[in-house]
């Protein structure tokens, strides 16, 4: 083999490796994530999937624009109602909703009535408060930031193109990745093989000469 050919099948392995980490590098976490979020979504029915104390929610109004838009994914940390203060943002289970939507505002005051703490809450796009206040049973978790658009991603994520587009076929070219980088390690194996085989035939004939050399003499 020669130097540039050498040199292009390095280069060839160099970029094959770095296409490899990158698409496992991103693959592999949302997976991971999402696997564990559908199962947690099945084995607790009543709760919010969350990761280590952590909840992503994807923001489907824009009564918290310009800060939160619609279509952002945000995270929340699940946190104690004690520690909730006013101006704090936080996700909660709306209780003027059908038990099961969240909604995420602004904390305009925390107050306690018997014992339970409550929090009154306003998006702020909104003009006015929300009517109901929010117990602390209701509480999902505090803000913490935003993917912008990706939220977005996730839900078309869950459709069956969403679903081919980005899990099937990633999985796919993380396949073809392995495979041809299997191939031309085999191919590089066999190729040094070969030029070793060569280079003792060689010294064998070589030796071969010499001695055939000697014996004529």
């Amino acid at each position: 083999m020669s130097q540039s050919q050498k040199g292009n099948s390095t280069a060839n392995h160099k970029i094959l490796t770095v296409i490899g980490i990158l698409l496992c590098v991103i693959l592999i976490p949302i997976l991971i994530i999402n696997i564990t979020l559908i199962v947690k979504s099945y084995t607790n029915k009543n709760e919010v999937p969350k990761i280590g104390g952590y909840c992503p929610l994807i923001v489907l109004t824009g009564s918290m624009e310009p800060n939160i838009k619609t279509g952002d994914l945000i995270i929340v940390k699940q946190i104690s109602g004690s520690d909730v203060k006013a101006k704090d943002v936080i996700a909660f289970f709306d209780p003027d909703g059908n038990g099961t939507s969240i909604l995420t505002h602004r904390v305009n005051e925390v107050y306690e009535e018997n014992g339970t703490l409550y929090f009154r809450t306003q998006g702020d796009a909104n003009n006015a408060e929300d009517r109901s206040p929010v117990s602390e049973d209701k509480l999902v978790g505090i803000y913490q930031f935003r993917i912008a658009g990706a939220g977005n991603v996730a839900m078309f994520m869950q459709t069956t193109a969403g679903l081919i587009v980005c899990v099937v076929v990633p999985l796919i070219l993380l396949i073809a990745w392995d495979l041809v980088r299997r191939k031309r390690y085999e191919k590089k194996n066999q190729q040094d093989t070969d030029a070793l085989l060569a280079e003792l035939e060689a010294l064998k004939a070589a030796k071969a000469a010499e001695q055939n050399k000697e014996d004529s003499q």
